[in-house]
C-alpha cells in the first residue's frame, strides 16, 4: 500500500506543475517602432488556442508593466495591436536590445499569459556631431603620424541603423583614423600626414562625414579647422589616468563630485590647461559639469539610479599650444530608497456572491518597486491589510491578503441583508531603511442571492378556526421576505402607494377650501361696492370708481383736476364750472369720507 501511494503523489504533482506551466505561458512577437496606432502585433487568440467569443467570455485585457500602455486587446479579433506610438529610442534609451513586456490576463480564469513584444530599430535617426564646427590647434613642430582624437558623432539607431564610418575630406596634409574602444565604439582620429609649416599655411579647413548603415545612409557632417601654432615642446600631464568616484542619487544639484587635475611644464599661454569633455554620452553631457579651468566636475541636474547607475567620461587636458593629455573618469551611482512601491489592483471580482465559500479569491494586487538591491527587490514587498472593521466586526475577520502574492481573498461567507459592501485599503512595505509603503483601496460589492421565504404577516395566524367570522371565503395575505427583489418589497410598494393617496385626497381638499374662500371673498367685495353705490343718485367723479362697468359714462360727464403736493399731505381739486348733465354734483355725505381721495387741508 505504501508503494501504491508514491505514484500517485507523482502524478499529482505532474498534473499541478503542468497547470502551472499553462497559466503562465509566455507570448513573444516583434514589430518595428514608429507604427501607427492600431497596427497588428499578433494573433493572441490563435496563439492562445482560444476562440473569439471564449477569449471575450473569459475577461481577456492587456495589463502593462509601468504606467504607459504601448498595447491593448481588440475583442472582435483577438489580435494584440498597437495602443501608442512607440519610439524606441526613448523607450529603450542605452539597450541594444528593446523588449516590452505586458501580460494577457483572463480574468474569468485568473490566468496570466507573458508577452514579450521585441521593438525592432529602424533607421529613423541621423549621426549629428554636438558642435558643427570643431578647431584643433597644432605646433608647426608636431611630428608626422601624429593622432588627434575628434568628437565622435552620435546617432540613437542600434545594429546596422547605427554609426558605421567616417570620412575625411579637404587637406592632403590631414588623413582620418578609426580608433575602437574595447566597447566596440568607434572613435575618429585626426592624423598628420605631412608636416606643417605656418609661413606657408595657417590654417587648414577639413569636412569630417559621418555615416550610418541604413538604406539609404543618413549622414551628419562637422567643419574641422586646424590652426597652426608656433613650436610647445611639452603637453599637459594628468596626475591620473583613470579617476573613480562613488556618490549617492540625492546628492543635491550643484554639488562637485570630483576634480580633475592636468599640469604643463611649459610656461605662459603654452602652460595654460584647458579641460573639456572629449567623449561623453548625451544623458551625462546634460547631467555633468566641468570647469573649463580648474577640472571640477559638478552635477547639473538629479542622479537617478534607476535610469543610468554608472557614467562613464574621457576629458581631455590641452595647453595653447593644441598639446593634450587624456584620463578616464568613472562615477557611479548609489542606490538610495527613493521610490515606494506602486501598488495597483490587477484583477478584481465586479461583484462578491454573498454565499462564496471560505478562500474565495476577489481580487489580484500588483506591486511594482523601481529601487534595486536590499533597498527594492520586489520579493521584499509585503502585502498586509490596513485594521477596519464591517458592523462592529473587524475587518479581518472578513477578508485576507497574502503576505507575498497580494491575493485578496474572503475568510468566510457573506450575508447581503447584513453587509451590502466591504470597504478596505491594503498597504504594500518594501524592505528598504526606512520603509517606504504605498496603499490601495478596494471595495467590493456583495450579490444577493435568494436564501430568505417569504412571511405572512397578515392576517396572523389563528389559534383555533371558532374565531372565524360566517360567510369567509378567502384571506388576504401581506408577505414580507427579507430579500430586497421584488417579492421583498410587496408590502413596502403596497405602504408607499397608499401613503401616497392620502397625501393626493388631502392636498385635494385643501385646495377645494382655498378656491371655496377666493369665491366667498370676491362675492363680499362685489356686493359691498353695489351698496356703496346704491341709494339716492349721487353724482360721483371717475376717481370714485374701481373696476366698475360704466365708469366712461361719468368720465364724459365730469372732470376734474387733482394736484398734490410732495413736501405735505396737503392736496387740492378743481371742478369745473358747469357740467354738460341737467344735474348738479352732489357732495358726499359729512360723516363719509370719499375712498379714493386724499383728505383735503386747508393752509
Amino acid at each position: 500500500r505504501a508503494m501504491s501511494g508514491v505514484p500517485r503523489r507523482a502524478l499529482l504533482w505532474c498534473t499541478l506543475v503542468t497547470m502551472w506551466e499553462l497559466s503562465w505561458e509566455q507570448l513573444r512577437y516583434s514589430l518595428p517602432e514608429e507604427m501607427q496606432k492600431g497596427s497588428f502585433v499578433g494573433d493572441v487568440a490563435k496563439d492562445l488556442g482560444l476562440e473569439i467569443s471564449a477569449l471575450r467570455a473569459r475577461g481577456a485585457r492587456v495589463v502593462s508593466e509601468g504606467r504607459r500602455q504601448y498595447f491593448s486587446l481588440q475583442e472582435k479579433t483577438g489580435h494584440l495591436v498597437v495602443a501608442e506610438r512607440i519610439d524606441r529610442e526613448q523607450v529603450c534609451r542605452l539597450m541594444d536590445k528593446c523588449v516590452l513586456r505586458c501580460e494577457v490576463l483572463l480574468e474569468g480564469e485568473m490566468k496570466v499569459y507573458a508577452t514579450e513584444v521585441e521593438i525592432r530599430d529602424i533607421n529613423d535617426n541621423t549621426p549629428a556631431f554636438k558642435e558643427g564646427q570643431l578647431e584643433e590647434k597644432l605646433s608647426e613642430t608636431t611630428a608626422v603620424g601624429s593622432r588627434f582624437p575628434l568628437r565622435s558623432a552620435q546617432d540613437p539607431d542600434s545594429g546596422s541603423n547605427s554609426l558605421q564610418r567616417y570620412e575625411l575630406s579637404g587637406d592632403d596634409h590631414f588623413s582620418l583614423a578609426i580608433q575602437t574602444a574595447t566597447d566596440g565604439e568607434k572613435g575618429p582620429e585626426l592624423v598628420l600626414a605631412k608636416a606643417l609649416d605656418r609661413e606657408e599655411a595657417a590654417f587648414h579647413d577639413l569636412l569630417l562625414t559621418a555615416m550610418d548603415g541604413g538604406d539609404p545612409a543618413r549622414t551628419g557632417t562637422a567643419r574641422i579647422r586646424v590652426v597652426v601654432l608656433d613650436a610647445n615642446d611639452n603637453a599637459p600631464v594628468f596626475s591620473h589616468t583613470v579617476y573613480t568616484v562613488r556618490v549617492r542619487e540625492d546628492v543635491p544639484v550643484g554639488s562637485a563630485l570630483l576634480s580633475v587635475s592636468a599640469t604643463d611644464a611649459d610656461d605662459g599661454m603654452n602652460g595654460e590647461v584647458k579641460y573639456i569633455f572629449q567623449k561623453i554620452s548625451e544623458v551625462a553631457f546634460e547631467i555633468f559639469h566641468l570647469d573649463s579651468n580648474t577640472g571640477e566636475i559638478s552635477l547639473l541636474r538629479e542622479l537617478d539610479f534607476e535610469e543610468i547607475s554608472s557614467h562613464e567620461m574621457e576629458v581631455q587636458a590641452k595647453d595653447d599650444g593644441g598639446l593634450f593629455d587624456m584620463a578616464k573618469v568613472t562615477i557611479t551611482v548609489s542606490d538610495v530608497n527613493d521610490n515606494a512601491p506602486e501598488i495597483s489592483v490587477r484583477s478584481l471580482l465586479n461583484a462578491v456572491p454573498e454565499d462564496s465559500p471560505s478562500g474565495t479569491v476577489v481580487a489580484l494586487l500588483h506591486v511594482q518597486d523601481r529601487d534595486s538591491g536590499a533597498n527594492g527587490e520586489n520579493a521584499r514587498v509585503r502585502y498586509r491589510l490596513c485594521e477596519g472593521q464591517v458592523r462592529g466586526a473587524p475587518l479581518s475577520s472578513y477578508v485576507s491578503v497574502h503576505a507575498e502574492t497580494g491575493a485578496l481573498y474572503a475568510l468566510r461567507s457573506f450575508d447581503y441583508e447584513e453587509v451590502r459592501e466591504v470597504g478596505l485599503w491594503v498597504r504594500a512595505e518594501d524592505g528598504g531603511a526606512p520603509a517606504l509603503s504605498s496603499n490601495v483601496s478596494v471595495r467590493l460589492l456583495i450579490v444577493d442571492e435568494n436564501d430568505n421565504a417569504p412571511q405572512v404577516l397578515y392576517p396572523p395566524p389563528a389559534s383555533s378556526g371558532t374565531g372565524a367570522v360566517a360567510g369567509w371565503t378567502g384571506v388576504e395575505l401581506a408577505p414580507r421576505s427579507a430579500e430586497p427583489g421584488t417579492l421583498g418589497d410587496v408590502g413596502v410598494s403596497v405602504t408607499r402607494w397608499l401613503v401616497v393617496a392620502v397625501a393626493a385626497v388631502g392636498f385635494l381638499l385643501v385646495a377645494f377650501l382655498l378656491v371655496l374662500l377666493a369665491l366667498r371673498l370676491r362675492q363680499w367685495r362685489r356686493s359691498r361696492l353695489l351698496a356703496a353705490s346704491s341709494g339716492t343718485l349721487r353724482a360721483v367723479p371717475a376717481s370714485h370708481f374701481v373696476g366698475i362697468e360704466g365708469v366712461r359714462a361719468f368720465l364724459h360727464s365730469y372732470a376734474h383736476d387733482v394736484s398734490l403736493t410732495a413736501d405735505s399731505r396737503k392736496s387740492q381739486l378743481g371742478c369745473p364750472g358747469g357740467s354738460c348733465c341737467n344735474t348738479l354734483p352732489a357732495a358726499p355725505p359729512p360723516d363719509k369720507d370719499a375712498p379714493l381721495l386724499l383728505p383735503k387741508e386747508t393752509s
